[in-house]
């Protein structure tokens, strides 16, 4: 089986066939490097399969003697740029690596490495991580691997993240989402992603964006793989000793779908992808209700007006990386210039009405298994069409609106792929839930795939040359 295909099937299939040693780690390694020859291989900042190549083979000497590391062990995995991993620099989208101390692991990127789970190579972000459309003026943009004649966008700041997939040199991604950096490249490319909770994954070990709103997330072929690697990765479940429920029959659901907001200026083709998708769920006997949810106007105005990321990010360049203002990605620096005269009594006055706002929702939310929306209203559009300052602006508010309601909000979330728009690009659904609830969202999420079909059965295996 060639590359591209053999780190598309399933994560447990994967894992299954390592424990059989039908396959090795080393095989899925060089399944990797075989279809970097053959993509645009710009959506890693650092590519180092070699580590990769020799953990992959440790693993299978562990294999071969009867051990085991855990159910990540051998699957080769693609990290943003914004981790700290051991071996590779961290530029967190920057012109040059940050110092040293960036390089220092986590606890998810520990998990990882525990488990022996050969990272291939650090993906392309946007820099710190500011941006939803995927583009950096320091590095090359990674082009949308289902438009070949143009190039698009693939969606940040994960950019890297869901290109790695699509093009086979990963079979899991880790991504961070602070407005929709996970959900966003993952409907844009045609992947599955989940954010979640903040707070119930550490952000040690990554450079902050946001300290408000940072969350590590996933990025996989399939909401299934989302769940089996969330699994292996979740220190919450570990401790219980629990896993992902059995997922929910379709006609003992109720699913909350929204007017107005969420829909807003969609781009032609992509509210009628996500409305046959309803329509399919309803006919597999899910209950479709109007949900509204409140203090969306609120918190979009405060998003528009730089939220608190802006100013958060704006603090952290100050206090420990001034050295690096001079050389911001003038998009980036725009928006932080703005955020330094945000005054003080308003930042915190943003920070309340966060709270208060995601306790509201979270009730609200209990009355329905999970809220659906498109998860992007905006076709991918091209690099060239960004140039101008005022198309980037509108571009990126457009494409961040409906995800990053959930990191305002304090809730947890997914997409997945749904098919595709009017130009031939990938369409996402997105699933939220309250706080605290990735097991159920996980659940629900597969309930979904199984009545629409998985990423790879919904969009082909890859893209059509």
């Amino acid at each position: 089986m060639a590359g591209k295909q053999l780190l598309s099937m399933p994560l447990r299939d994967l894992a299954d066939g390592l424990r059989s040693r039908d396959m090795t780690a080393e095989s899925l390694v060089e399944a990797s490097i075989e279809a970097s020859k053959d993509c645009d291989n710009r959506a890693y900042i650092s590519w180092r399969p070699e580590p990769a190549l020799e953990l992959a083979r440790a693993a299978d000497q562990v294999r071969a003697a009867g051990g085991s590391t855990g159910p990540l062990m051998g699957i080769p995995v693609s990290v943003k740029d914004m981790f700290g991993v051991s071996g590779f620099p961290t530029y967190a989208g920057c012109a040059r690596a940050l110092p040293k101390s960036w390089e220092a692991e986590g606890p998810l990127v520990r998990a990882l490495q525990s488990q022996l789970a050969p990272v291939v190579g650090k993906t392309h972000c946007v820099e710190f991580a500011f941006g939803g459309l995927g583009t950096n003026a320091h590095w090359p943009t990674p082009q949308n691997p289902w438009c070949k004649n143009e190039h698009r966008v693939p969606g940040g700041s994960s950019s890297g993240a869901g290109v790695s997939l699509i093009n086979g040199t990963a079979a899991l991604a880790l991504g961070t989402d602070t407005a929709g950096s996970v959900r966003v490249p993952a409907a844009m490319t045609g992947v599955a992603g989940l954010k979640t909770t903040g707070g119930r994954w550490s952000t040690r070990g990554i450079v902050p964006l946001s300290s408000t709103l940072d969350t590590p997330g996933l990025l996989a072929r399939r909401v299934e793989d989302l769940a089996f690697a969330f699994e292996a990765l979740d220190p919450m479940l570990a401790r219980r000793g629990a896993g992902i429920p059995a997922s929910p029959d379709l006609s003992h659901l109720t699913l909350g779908v929204p007017d107005g907001f969420f829909w807003e200026n969609c781009s032609p083709g992509i509210a009628e992808t996500v409305e046959a998708s309803l329509k399919q769920l309803e006919a597999a006997g899910a209950r479709l209700v109007k949900f509204e949810l409140s203090g969306l106007a609120t918190v979009h105005s405060m998003f528009l007006k730089g939220g608190v990321a802006a100013p958060e990010l704006a603090a952290l360049i100050r206090e420990e990386l001034p050295d690096y203002r001079s050389s911001l990605d003038p998009d980036v620096a725009a928006r932080l210039h703005k955020a330094e005269g945000l005054p003080a009594w308003e930042y915190i006055q943003r920070r309340t009405l966060i709270d208060r706002l995601s306790a509201q929702a979270a009730e609200e939310l209990s009355t329905v298994d999970a809220l659906l929306t498109p998860t992007v209203t905006l076709t991918p559009p091209t690099v060239s069409s960004l140039a101008d300052p005022d198309a980037y602006v509108a571009a990126n508010m457009q494409v961040l609106r409906n995800t990053a309601v959930a990191n305002y909000l304090g809730l947890c979330g997914l997409s997945l792929p749904v098919g595709f728009d009017s130009m031939g690009l990938p369409v996402g659904l997105q699933l939220l839930m309250g706080p605290w609830r990735e097991e159920r969202l996980l659940a629900v999420g597969q309930a979904v795939e199984r009545c629409l079909g998985t990423g790879p059965d919904i969009m082909g295996l890859a893209p059509a040359d």
